[in-house]
C-alpha cells in the first residue's frame, strides 16, 4: 500500500495514472496522497515511516499486519501505524481501488499536545466507522489539486480525533468555547473572503494556535474556517453571476483557481453547476415579469 518499492517518484506527475494503476496528489507539507487500482498481490512487505490512513473504494483489500492476514471491504477505513511492516493487494479476482494518505506523525503530535496525550495506537488496522471515512475521503476526493492550509488544520484535528477514540485514549473535553476567538477568526475571514488566508494569519488574529482554534471554530459555527471561507466565496460568486458576469471572471474575483473550480465547489453546495443556477434564476425572473422588470408600468 504504497507507490511501491524502487518507484522514480520524480517521473510521477500529480493527477496522472501510471503503472500499476497508482495516482498521485500534489503533496502538502506532512502529508502524501494516492488512489491506486489493481488485480492480484501489487506490494511485497514493506514499512512506512508515517500513518497510512485509507479508505477502501471497491473490492477487497487484503494485507498482512502484526501476525494476521486482514481484509477490508468498500467503505472500510484502514489505520497503519508507523514501522509496522505490512504488504498489499486484492481479495479477490474482482480487483480493488482504494484512496490512501500517509500522515507524517509530527502532524498529529502537534495537534494533540495540547490535550495532554500522545501518538494514537489502534490495535485494529481495519475499522467500520463512517465518520472517520467521510473525513479522510474529504482530503482524497480532488486528487488533482492541492490540499488548502485552512482545511488541513481542521483534516488532522478531526483525524486525530477519531484515531484517539479508537486507541481509548480520547481527547479531553473542549471546555468553554473561545467566543470572542472564534468571532474574531470568522470576522477576519469575511473581511478577506476573495483571498488565500493562511493558518498564521488566524492565529496571529486569534492568539490560538491552528489546531485548537480548528476546534473552537467548529464548536462555534458547525463548520471549519476553511469551509466558512469557501462558502463566503461562493456566496459572492453567486451574485455576481446572478448579475450576469461571466464564469471564468466570477472564479478569478470570487478565489478560486479557475471555472472548473468554481463549478465543482458550487455544485457540491448547492446541487446545480453556476450555469444551471444562473439559467433557472433567468427563467424564475421572466415567469415573475413576463413583460421584463418594468413591464405592466
Amino acid at each position: 500500500m504504497c507507490t511501491g518499492a524502487g518507484a522514480d517518484e520524480d517521473a510521477i506527475a500529480p493527477g496522472h495514472l501510471i503503472a500499476p494503476g497508482i495516482i498521485t496528489a500534489p503533496a502538502f507539507p506532512g502529508i502524501e496522497r494516492i488512489e491506486a487500482q489493481f488485480s492480484g498481490n501489487a506490494f511485497e512487505p514493506h514499512r512506512h515511516d508515517t500513518y497510512a490512513l485509507g479508505v477502501t473504494i471497491k473490492g477487497v483489500q487484503t494485507f498482512s499486519y502484526r501476525g494476521e492476514r486482514r481484509f477490508s471491504m468498500p467503505g472500510q477505513v484502514i489505520v497503519l501505524h508507523p514501522d509496522e511492516e505490512h504488504d498489499g493487494g486484492a481479495g479477490t479476482d474482482d480487483g480493488l481501488q482504494y484512496r490512501m494518505l500517509y500522515l507524517e506523525p509530527s502532524l498529529l503530535l502537534d495537534c494533540l499536545e495540547a490535550a495532554g496525550i500522545g501518538l494514537p495506537f489502534v490495535d485494529q488496522p481495519v475499522i467500520s466507522d463512517p465518520l472517520l471515512a467521510e473525513t479522510l475521503l474529504a482530503a482524497l476526493s480532488e486528487m488533482d489539486r492541492a490540499l488548502d492550509e485552512l482545511f488541513v488544520d481542521d483534516f488532522v484535528s478531526r483525524v486525530a480525533g477519531g484515531l484517539a477514540r479508537h486507541a481509548r485514549t480520547p481527547q479531553r473535553p473542549l471546555g468553554s468555547i473561545a467566543w470572542k476567538r472564534a468571532r474574531l477568526a470568522r470576522d477576519y475571514l469575511e473581511a478577506h473572503a476573495t483571498r488565500s488566508v493562511t493558518s498564521g494569519e488566524l492565529e496571529a488574529v486569534t492568539g490560538l494556535d491552528r489546531f485548537a482554534l480548528a476546534r473552537h471554530f467548529r464548536a462555534a459555527f458547525a463548520t471549519s474556517p476553511h469551509r466558512y471561507l469557501l462558502m463566503r466565496r461562493l456566496q459572492q460568486a453567486r451574485a455576481m453571476i446572478g448579475a450576469g458576469e461571466g464564469l471564468s471572471g466570477v472564479a478569478a474575483a470570487t478565489g478560486f483557481a479557475d471555472q472548473s473550480h468554481l463549478t465543482r465547489h458550487f455544485k457540491k453546495a448547492y446541487g446545480v453547476t453556476p450555469g444551471q443556477w444562473a439559467a433557472l434564476r433567468t427563467d424564475g425572473l421572466r415567469r415573475a415579469f413576463p413583460q421584463g422588470p418594468s413591464g405592466g408600468r
